[in-house]
């Protein structure tokens, strides 16, 4: 498999950071999955980093930094005893054969695919710790593409399999792409099989038709 886009430097160094949201963070990291390169590069990141953390000149804390501390969890009122909660079945939609799942998406809440159109399916997942980002799998068959569009956010879109044309260029098997308001487009699946992706969603997708824009309302994009 041979990658043409990645994520860009800003992008890996937030990561770095720990500055991505949970669904970013997610998306990217399934890029550097199957992204030597990208990998390379968020080491070196991560290093320098650390070179700067050690470089810095220690503060002494003050001397009754301890006692305010302790002071203050003593003043908290107590936490009521946790419920336990049985573990929600991991629950996937299917694949095609020789399409594996990624790593980093074995512990999302995932529901089956649903119609979002003539040849086009979709499926939300859902992050046990932050059960709000808005995170989806696409599945288009081959000919088929999305309706024009925009973003009021970023959209960040891993290829799993198949390749999209959105005029931009080609993305194919673990490219990776990110949108702003900036881009106006309209993937395109190409011949040669059904297209799968991974997207993270921050704000809104703007359709152009009112249709599709209603579709989008309803599916949380």
């Amino acid at each position: 498999m041979t990658i043409h886009h990645h994520p860009d430097d800003e992008l890996l160094l937030a990561l770095a950071a720990g500055q991505l949201s949970r669904g970013a963070a997610l998306v990217v990291g399934v890029h550097l999955e199957g992204c030597d390169t990208c990998r390379r590069t968020l080491l070196q990141f991560e290093a320098a980093a650390g070179a700067l953390l050690e470089s810095i000149e220690p503060v002494e804390l003050a001397p009754d930094a301890l006692a305010r501390t302790l002071s203050a969890i003593d003043s908290l009122p107590p936490t009521p005893p946790a419920r336990a909660k049985a573990p929600l079945p991991t629950r996937r939609p299917v694949l095609p054969a020789g399409v594996a799942w990624p790593r980093g998406l074995k512990q999302c809440q995932a529901s089956g695919w649903r119609w979002m159109g003539p040849g086009l399916r979709w499926s939300r997942l859902r992050l046990p710790d932050d059960p709000k980002a808005k995170l989806f799998l696409l599945r288009i068959q081959h000919g088929m593409n999305l309706a024009w569009h925009t973003h009021r956010g970023v959209e960040l879109t891993q290829v799993l399999c198949g390749a999209f044309d959105d005029g931009r260029g080609r993305f194919g098997p673990g490219d990776f792409d990110a949108a702003d308001a900036s881009v106006h487009h309209q993937p395109v699946v190409q011949p040669g099989g059904e297209c799968i992706c991974l997207a993270s969603i921050e704000g809104r997708v703007r359709f152009d038709g009112a249709l599709a824009s209603l579709l989008g309302s309803a599916i949380g994009m």
